[in-house]
């Protein structure tokens, strides 16, 4: 590796990672036109820590406001919004989770190739085009059901599929529910945290088992390029969505899986 391989992952897995178009396409596409190696494990789970932090930090009175709730709520055996949502983000994490243990060896030896990518790409882009035209929602994160939670945390489940992006299946899950497009980015956020820590937990399992030379100096700019560019992209994703909508991203998908089957077909 070098520094502008490390420059260009990690900015492109920030900004990825939570925008709806599939950060794992984009990170088996950079490599391919760039002919680069593959960059290791360690280096992935470096950038994962960046977007992590990213996400903490950016919610990081919600967070609070939730924990507190949440502890609170064993005492009182009352829930309030936040401790509401705290659960809606624990329960909702359960479907993807148990979906992980149970098809990890699939997604990784059968499902990442390319055309999985370039179909995924374009079929829930489709879905995600079709849920922002059609369900113009105005719920809020406060009056989402049990049963909200279970589809979109179902629907979570299905991004392990290659291309699909979780980001772009959980906001097209509430979206589909009538949530208003602010609402549907923010949980799917919120939900990004115990996803994304998963992650990472299970990467760092991996690694400590592997005999990796690690650089420390590579690590810490993609952590820190990583939380920056994810933190930015959070911010204007939330600022703009009401004004841009979903369409720009469903036509950027679009457009990317098209080229990916152009290369590899």
């Amino acid at each position: 590796m070098d520094w502008i391989q490390v420059i260009v992952l990690a900015i492109v897995q920030g900004i990825t990672e939570f925008l709806p178009i599939s950060s794992s396409a984009h990170l088996i596409l950079v490599p391919v036109l760039t002919d680069w190696e593959d960059q290791g494990l360690a280096f992935d789970v470096a950038l994962h820590l960046g977007s992590l932090a990213a996400v903490i930090i950016y919610f990081r009175q919600d967070l609070i406001n939730m924990t507190q709730s949440w502890t609170r709520s064993f005492a009182t055996h009352t829930l309030d919004a936040d401790a509401r949502l705290a659960w809606a983000v624990i329960l909702g994490t359960i479907p993807v989770g148990l979906a992980a243990l149970a098809f990890k060896d699939v997604i990784e030896n059968v499902l990442r190739s390319p055309i999985y990518l370039a179909a995924g790409l374009i079929v829930f882009g489709l879905l995600l085009g079709w849920a922002d035209w059609r369900h113009r929602g105005t719920r809020e994160v406060s009056q989402m059901t049990w049963k909200d939670v279970a589809f979109i945390g179902i629907a979570q489940a299905i991004a392990l599929f290659p291309g699909t992006s979780r980001s772009g299946i959980t906001i097209t899950a509430a979206l589909l529910l009538g949530l208003s497009r602010e609402a549907a980015a923010r949980f799917s956020f919120l939900l990004s945290i115990p996803v994304i820590f998963l992650a990472c937990a299970l990467e760092t399992k991996d690694l400590i088992g592997s005999d990796v030379d690690v650089d420390w100096a590579f690590m810490a700019g993609g952590v820190m390029l990583s939380g920056i560019s994810a933190y930015l992209c959070i911010h204007y994703f939330l600022a703009f969505i009401k004004r841009i909508g979903m369409q720009p991203f469903v036509i950027y998908r679009l457009v990317l899986g098209a080229m990916l089957l152009w290369i590899f077909l």
